[in-house]
């Protein structure tokens, strides 16, 4: 008897897989329909949320800020801190080092250590700003989950570059905009908020490079010892670098922790310190109003001639032009 002789089994095999291949299209359409309409509600939920407002607004759920940006204006210095990032409307550049990364409303960012980068709001108008929010990921929250042992295996993953942007789904959409609608009632928020960014946390481990989250947290793994020298770095950034002490205090090899360190950072340990150094100083010389020469001599620089060199160089002009230009910038319209 061969294959055609079979009764029943063959027969009823072959109708099924079209039958098959259509469910999984109309499957895809739903979950593309179901997308778009997450999307809009985004959008709508957004726009009423920031009103009028130009810039970003920390809301009353903790480490959660949303953004409204009508007029961007140039690229922006600043330190990125461990956060998850999603835009509603418009379109979002990021330099970490010499790498570039792009996301609009069909992708998400995630940050998983500090990283100095400049970013710059791609697609606003008037018409349509820029909508996104940022909410920030909590090491110990990120430890928690992954401690739980119903949490699902995670895919291993050596050390990698610490910011990375993936495709957004409507499953972890729909978990932001549960997120949001808390804001319309306070009194849920204490309650509610912590198990919805819980949740959120979990699609993040579970979806695409979710991995490196874990290896974060994970105890001596290459991106857990990173993230501590980062941390020191961070706290003394001021002092003269030490790496051999900040290789002995993370357990690794000084050749070792160059390596991981631009792998993670897209930058050396040194121009890792040399950007937070600057970009202090810059915060000091715009916001606070203090004198060029003692912001250089307040981040650690014993130089003022090669700090008017570096502050020139990752900022496009020496300090106080970059003030006269930032004040003109931040000038009320006529």
């Amino acid at each position: 008897m061969d294959l055609n002789d079979i009764p029943g089994d063959a027969a009823e095999f072959e109708p099924s897989a079209p039958a098959e291949r259509s469910a999984a299209v109309n499957s895809m359409v739903d979950t593309d329909a179901r997308l778009e309409l997450a999307q809009r509600e985004l959008v709508t939920l957004m726009t009423r949320l920031t009103g009028d407002a130009d810039g970003s607004i920390e809301t009353a759920i903790e480490g959660l800020a949303i953004h409204r940006i009508v007029n961007p204006g140039g690229p922006k210095h600043a330190v990125q801190k461990p956060a998850f990032a999603v835009i509603a409307q418009g379109s979002k550049r990021l330099y970490v080092g010499e790498d570039v990364y792009d996301y609009d409303p069909m992708h998400y960012l995630v940050s998983s250590v500090d990283l100095p980068m400049v970013g710059k709001v791609m697609i606003s108008s008037p018409a349509q700003p820029y909508l996104g929010l940022r909410m920030e990921l909590d090491t110990k929250e990120i430890g928690a989950l992954i401690g739980d042992e119903s949490l699902p295996q995670g895919i291993a993953s050596d050390a990698s570059r610490g910011l990375f942007v993936n495709r957004l789904n409507a499953t972890l959409l729909d978990a932001v905009l549960r997120l949001l609608r808390l804001l319309d009632t306070p009194r849920d928020i204490p309650i509610l908020a912590p198990m919805v960014k819980r949740e959120i946390l979990y699609r993040l481990l579970m979806n695409g490079q979710g991995a490196l989250l874990r290896q974060t947290v994970l105890q001596d793994s290459q991106m857990n010892r990173i993230a501590k020298a980062i941390r020191m770095m961070k706290e003394n950034f001021v002092q003269p670098l030490r790496v051999d002490d900040i290789a002995r205090d993370v357990h690794m090899s000084v050749s070792s922790l160059h390596h991981h360190f631009k792998v993670v950072t897209a930058m050396s340990p040194l121009q890792y310190q040399k950007n937070l150094r600057l970009q202090e100083a810059r915060r000091l010389i715009l916001a606070d109003d203090v004198s060029v020469a003692l912001a250089s001599q307040t981040v650690g620089y014993e130089s003022p001639s090669q700090f008017s060199r570096e502050y020139s160089r990752m900022f496009g002009a020496p300090p106080l032009r970059d003030k006269r230009r930032w004040l003109e910038e931040e000038a009320p319209a006529l």
